[in-house]
């Protein structure tokens, strides 16, 4: 005891009481403010959004354990950026104010905040108010660490304007930081990216035999000699042709059209996992040959083509996105 006032341990770690920080009429609108906006965070979690409409679309629990994607890349003018910006900057408030209203230390507010996190993406989709994402539960719990670090840097002792600067350019360089390692991340996993060797759709598993005789013919004046494959119809009669797949991380190429010197008419389907994901008819007369270039990451189970009348399909491949130690 010195002066009348409790001398406090140095060999001890004690947390500054907040409430030697904030009076307790000031402390009274911090926690109704709080209460305030958790009700707004409840309400985006569970009803913003148009969730309540959305949930004839999940027909069963879903749960993400696995993270997609990057807390945040650097700023782009996209409603994705924006959401994943929001999912951290709008945890930020509860790392300041939860040390500010009571006496906790670091590692007991994350393991609170993380357990919190934890139970409301649970609750979601029990509820089909959405999805359990892992990547969310990571981006809260970034945005509530970066708000108790602006916390202790500005808020944990006598406030003045000094230190709320402080506090406010120390978060702005952590969000910062988080874009840059995740960049970072970003670059070191697609840099080592390899696009594989170019290999021919009929390669994979098909239930129908296709023909080598690869015939020459011509579209809008330009001579085609297919290298992989070539489908067509059977005398002018609607022809399928299945294959079986199972592989993701795929760039998909095509070349379809009718040749010259025949009617036009005719018609190229290609489905993608049982839905139609090109069409062409002898209705665009302006595109007598398209190309396809498309990339998958997604898990393609199998492509079916369908070709009517002259129309004709040649070279259709695939090739992996592998990385170097694939």
């Amino acid at each position: 005891m010195k002066n009348g006032q409790e001398e406090i341990p140095k060999g001890n770690e004690v947390l500054t009481d907040s409430s030697k920080v904030i009076n307790d009429k000031l402390r009274i609108y911090i926690f109704v403010g709080t209460i305030v906006y958790t009700i707004l965070i409840l309400y985006f979690m569970f009803l913003g959004f148009n969730r309540i409409e959305g949930r004839s679309v999940y027909n069963q629990y879903t749960f993400i354990l696995v993270p997609e994607g990057l807390p945040l890349r650097f700023p782009e003018l996209t409603m994705s950026w924006l959401y994943d910006f929001g999912n951290i900057a709008a945890f930020i408030p509860f790392g300041i104010v939860i040390p500010l209203l009571y006496c906790v230390r670091f590692r007991k507010f994350i393991a609170l905040f993380i357990s919190a996190i934890l139970f409301l993406e649970v609750l979601q989709s029990l509820t089909f108010m959405g999805t359990f994402d892992i990547m969310d539960v990571i981006s809260n719990t970034l945005g509530a660490m970066i708000g108790f670090v602006g916390y202790r840097v500005g808020f944990s002792s006598k406030l003045n304007f000094k230190k709320l600067v402080a506090s406010v350019a120390s978060m702005i360089m952590l969000i910062v930081g988080v874009m840059g390692v995740s960049e970072t991340i970003d670059y070191g996993v697609n840099v080592n990216k390899r696009i594989g060797p170019i290999q021919a759709l009929n390669e994979a598993n098909t239930s129908i035999p296709i023909t080598k005789n690869f015939s020459t013919f011509t579209v809008q004046g330009e001579k085609v000699q297919p290298e992989f494959n070539l489908f067509s119809s059977n005398d002018g009669i609607s022809k399928e042709y299945l294959f079986n797949l199972g592989k993701k991380n795929l760039w998909l190429y095509a070349d379809y059209g009718i040749p010259d010197g025949e009617e036009y008419k005719g018609s190229v389907t290609i489905m993608i996992n049982g839905e139609e994901f090109v069409q062409f008819t002898n209705e665009d007369k302006d595109n007598h040959m398209l190309k396809l270039k498309t990339f998958f990451d997604s898990e393609i189970k199998d492509v079916k083509i369908i070709v009517t009348g002259n129309a004709k399909v040649w070279d259709v491949s695939i090739a992996e996105i592998k990385h170097w130690w694939e």
